[in-house]
């Protein structure tokens, strides 16, 4: 039995910067919970420019600093 994955087109800036829709994508989240974490104070670092933007190696490094280590 296969798997079935399903390909998303992220678009990343030339600088690195994702809005929430692309980064959230990226980052395998929903928009809005993007937007809740961001009003707690959670997820991964954004910028405020008119626009929320993040960048692509902050969400990977607050993907990788929650990586489980196992034995």
């Amino acid at each position: 039995m296969g798997t079935t994955l399903n390909e998303r087109i992220v678009t990343v800036l030339p600088d690195g910067r994702m809005d929430t829709k692309n980064a959230a994508i990226y980052a395998g989240l929903a928009e809005k919970t993007m937007a809740m974490m961001r009003s707690k104070g959670e997820g991964p670092n954004y910028v405020k420019m008119g626009r929320i933007f993040y960048f692509k190696n902050k969400i990977d490094a607050w993907i990788d600093a929650r990586a489980v280590q196992t034995s």
